[in-house]
């Protein structure tokens, strides 16, 4: 399927050599590619301008080389960018939430890039529109809106925006009565703000220069920003400072963590000299998350070897760790993720054999039942209530072949009611689709879900081209939704898959254990084996799978590259995580030192480096045959950082041994997300569509 003859006999980019030495624990690694780093990034992701103008042409000229060998793809970009855009209800608006005297919500305009927020009348009738994104993004290369929160008393709103790319976001306060906005601006913000109980201020986090959120502040209307207080500062690198409110508008949550250790400091809402309260120290390796429930806590987490977690609670006025008592036990194979509570009952969301449901507990008599349904892989979304003293909560539900639907859910009677079903208005019938779940055989034993989605007249015999997307970090699980975007390619002939590797929790907390630092091999032969699988089970052939991954699926992308390139027809690499070794061990990047408890500190312990050096794809391209491969990145990107993909580019030409091109499209107005726009998003689907289907031979449109 895959061959180099797909594509023009161009010249790719060549990158000059500046070998640069580093020796950790008795081991020396030579990097020919060092210099495509900034040594002014910080200054980059403020101001594209300053990069060094010999990085800038170098990208440049990737640019226009990816350009060149995909430009027969322009006219069938188009059209999956219209059928793409032909999915999409351009008009489209969320069903309004009720708080207090109003219901609040979101909407698009016909041909708008952004969300426009509005409000009713609580239970209906003329629109207020409070924000419109397409309008304050107005002449703006880039614009991401980051949030929009009313203050208690309905008056007024923060908002938050990034026109970068490179995630510091300004925080600007709007008067709702003038829909103005007032002279207060924040920046350097994480993008959202927590209002007090008077909202007359709010609570921010700031990042540092190095992109970390270190320092809780609080801001009273109408001070300068320089007049901000300092509220608390986080000073071990490794940890992420964030804030909350809780539903009653009575406490802000202090909320600090990485990834496997949590500490929660209290704040009355209504009081900003107050001293934070210490709920539970931290400890490593346990987590704990708090929803107020009235009279008290209700506190999340895998304290004492809860490793799928439990639920206990506390008083409000003694929530100390010494007053926790269990509410919903711990059970094994049973992963609770979220949960919320209101005055007459608890809620949690939790995901067993793969599948999530809700639950919901009558907080008076004990009495539980659950929320489920019935097909082979699905996704449910638990949106709650903004009200403490309700009945009803809202939920989502959707899969693979079902469009998303929105309900409202009576609590007390156990009545659903269908709020929305998203609209395809270009026509979708669902039984034109097959949805299966499939168990791969990994090499250890272990049973590793794929969820599959085709057409119905797709042949089953070996032949199909198909997209298999991998994530597996952190413990994010990839829910088995609709997406309307795959359907360009489903109705082209492919099958498209994805792989719920370990990494994520897809299968509980020990799926994520098995997939992180010392076991983080086996995400990427969960992988592997995934693909292996649907051969074995006549869906495809291994020249005709083009894998897919993003950010730490980007590491798996490249980490599969090298160790079973033959597995694959293809490789998409979206803002990949490939270099390692280099940016674990460079502490001053965003993200290393919360980064060192996913995969290890490579320079304290010589065997989380000498297991990182095994994997890390940079550093193990080789001289051998590969794939084509596609990466995909973002100059302002604070999380994975251009060079990382513009050296593995590089590193790939130089070795490998085949005519498989390499091409290397860098947004240099975007970063992590890429274009922000919701229609200029599309359009990089279409590109990486376009991609797969090339290489699959299926340009025909």
């Amino acid at each position: 399927m895959t061959n180099a003859s797909r594509f023009p006999a161009l010249a790719a980019p060549q990158s000059e050599k500046r070998p640069v030495s580093d020796t950790r624990h008795g081991i020396t690694r030579v990097d020919d590619y060092g210099w495509m780093r900034a040594e002014n990034w910080q200054d980059v992701f403020r101001d594209t301008a300053t990069l060094d103008p010999a990085i800038r042409q170098h990208l440049e000229a990737e640019n226009a080389y990816q350009t060149a060998l995909m430009e027969d793809t322009k006219p069938l970009q188009q059209r999956l960018f219209d059928e793409m855009k032909g999915r999409i209800k351009e008009d489209d608006s969320s069903v309004p939430s009720k708080d207090g005297a109003y219901a609040y919500g979101t909407s698009y305009k016909v041909g708008g890039q952004q969300p426009r927020f509005f409000r009713t009348p609580r239970d209906g009738g003329d629109e207020t529109m409070l924000l419109d994104g397409d309008l304050e993004g107005e002449g703006k290369p880039y614009f991401r809106l980051a949030s929009a929160d009313h203050s208690p008393d309905h008056n007024k709103m923060i908002w938050g925006y990034d026109d970068k790319g490179s995630e510091f976001f300004t925080l600007k306060v709007r008067d709702l009565a003038r829909l103005q906005d007032q002279t207060d601006s924040v920046s350097d913000t994480t993008g959202g703000g927590v209002w007090n109980a008077q909202s007359n201020g709010f609570y921010y986090t700031r990042v540092d220069a190095n992109h970390r959120p270190s320092r809780l502040y609080y801001h009273e209307l109408g001070q300068p920003e320089s007049e901000d207080r300092l509220i608390y500062e986080e000073k071990d690198p490794g940890f992420f400072l964030g804030v909350g409110g809780s539903s009653l508008n009575d406490f802000i949550f202090v909320d600090i963590h990485d990834h496997q250790t949590s500490e929660i400091w209290l704040i009355p809402a209504n009081d900003a000299t107050a001293e934070p309260r210490l709920v539970a120290g931290r400890e490593p390796g346990v987590e704990y998350g708090l929803t107020e429930g009235g009279d008290v806590f209700y506190i999340l987490t895998n304290d004492e070897g809860a490793k799928d977690f439990k639920i206990m609670s506390a008083p409000l006025d003694a929530p100390e760790k010494s007053n926790w008592t269990e509410v919903v036990a711990h059970k094994s194979g049973r992963l609770l993720l979220g949960h919320s509570a209101y005055s007459s009952h608890l809620v949690w969301l939790e995901r067993e054999n793969g599948l999530p449901r809700i639950l919901i507990r009558d907080r008076k008599s004990g009495e539980e039942h659950a929320i489920a349904f019935d097909e082979e892989a699905y996704a449910l979304g638990l949106e709650g209530s903004a009200e403490y003293d309700t009945d009803v909560i809202r939920f989502s539900y959707s899969s693979m072949t079902t469009p998303t639907q929105v309900y409202d859910y009576n609590m007390r009677t156990r009545e659903r009611t269908l709020l929305k079903t998203q609209e395809v208005p270009s026509g979708h019938n669902p039984e034109d689709y097959v949805t299966r779940r499939l168990l791969a055989p990994a090499p250890d034993g272990e049973l590793v879900p794929v969820s599959i989605v085709y057409h119905r007249d797709t042949r089953i015999d070996g032949t199909a081209p198909c997209l298999l997307y991998g994530y597996g970090s952190y413990g994010i699980s990839i829910p088995a939704s609709f997406n309307t975007n795959c359907l360009s390619l489903a109705d082209r002939g492919f099958i498209y898959a994805v792989a719920h590797v370990r990494g994520g929790k897809d299968k509980g907390y020990d799926w994520y254990e098995n997939g992180k630092r010392l076991n983080k091999k086996n995400t990427f032969t969960d992988f592997i084996a995934a693909a292996r699988h649907l051969v074995a089970e006549g869906y495809t052939s291994h020249d005709r799978i083009v894998a897919q991954g993003g950010s730490a699926g980007g590491l798996l992308m490249g980490a599969i590259a090298n160790m079973a390139p033959d597995t694959f027809g293809g490789i998409i690499a979206e803002v990949p995580f490939v270099d390692v070794i280099n940016t674990m061990l460079d502490d001053t990047l965003p993200l290393t030192p919360p980064e060192w408890t996913e995969w290890g500190n490579p320079i304290t312990s010589a065997t989380d480096y000498e297991y990182m050096a095994s994997y890390s794809p940079y550093d193990n391209v080789e001289a051998k045959a590969y794939p084509p491969i596609l990466a995909v990145a973002g100059l302002t990107d604070p999380r994975v950082t251009y060079w990382e993909p513009a050296k593995w580019v590089a590193k790939l030409r130089e070795l490998k041994t085949d005519d498989n091109p390499v091409l290397f499209r860098i947004n240099m107005e975007a970063g992590h997300a890429g274009a922000s726009g919701r229609f200029s998003r599309l359009e990089e689907v279409a590109y990486v569509y376009a991609y797969a289907l090339k290489l699959a031979g299926k340009t025909q449109m």
